[in-house]
């Protein structure tokens, strides 16, 4: 799924440049932010004959991040794209779940479709996972990709414990406790993105959803920050194959080729 960085490349250098992206990255989004501030307005389009994807954004960001990989899932019309934004004061991502399966089902009643797909960068794809998981929301939700989440729990940044959402994120939540316990017949295909370059995830594989009883593929990514994940062209078009793909995987951890 994608290309690889060439073997030759060292290792320092390929983080150097990982680490000017996310410069540019934040310098841009910066910029877009203000634009992504208030809740997308909702308009009727053509009917699709794929899923509608649903985008969930991650911890203090807004639908602003999601403008370049917006444009390229709904770019052939076949498939309804939206975004989610929750609040800025959630201080639990389980209640943010119970909102999004509102959401999901007032798009599926709009749209006409029994299912949809979501994309959850960061805290956006636990909040996805959760509804999935512990919601039942595994009967609406095709598709899960996850870019850059911390699925097992991430200990950066300690100073930032005194936010509630930042400690639902810490290995040893109750949060990430629930998520690892047992989910049988979950029905939904799990596709988490995650770079050795993340330096928001420590440690990186906390990005790696690794559940025996969920349909979950990792797809690792190379040269690429966190900041990155949902803007850079290689992930962009990498899960819209994921979207635009057959369905859900063979349970067992199945890890895809990596993507550069």
């Amino acid at each position: 799924m994608g290309l690889s960085v060439p073997m030759s490349v060292p290792l320092s250098g390929a983080a150097l440049r990982a680490g000017a992206l996310e410069v540019v990255v934040l310098g841009g989004h910066l910029l877009l932010y203000p634009t992504g501030v208030c809740q997308e307005r909702v308009a009727p389009g053509p009917p699709a004959t794929r899923p509608p994807a649903l985008l969930l954004h991650g911890f203090t960001d807004n639908r602003s991040v999601f403008v370049l990989l917006r444009r390229a899932l709904g770019a052939d019309g076949l498939r309804h794209v939206e975004t989610y934004n929750y609040s800025l004061f959630t201080r639990d991502l389980r209640v943010t779940a119970r909102h999004l399966a509102r959401r999901v089902e007032e798009l599926c009643e709009r749209t006409g479709q029994e299912r949809v797909d979501l994309v959850g960068h960061s805290l956006g794809g636990l909040v996805g996972r959760y509804y999935v998981q512990r919601l039942g929301g595994d009967a609406r939700v095709r598709t899960l990709v996850t870019l850059g989440t911390p699925h097992s729990g991430t200990l950066v940044a300690p100073f930032m414990d005194a936010h509630p959402l930042v400690r639902q994120m810490r290995p040893d939540s109750p949060v990430i406790s629930e998520l690892a316990g047992p989910a049988p017949g979950c029905a939904t295909r799990c596709v988490a993105f995650w770079s050795e370059f993340d330096t928001l995830m420590a440690p990186v594989e906390a990005a790696r959803i690794e559940h025996p009883d969920l349909q979950a593929e990792n797809v690792q990514v190379t040269g690429i920050g966190h900041l990155a994940l949902p803007a850079h062209p290689a992930v962009i078009a990498a899960v819209r194959r994921v979207l635009d793909g057959p369905g859900p995987a063979a349970v067992g951890g199945q890890d895809a080729a990596s993507v550069a």
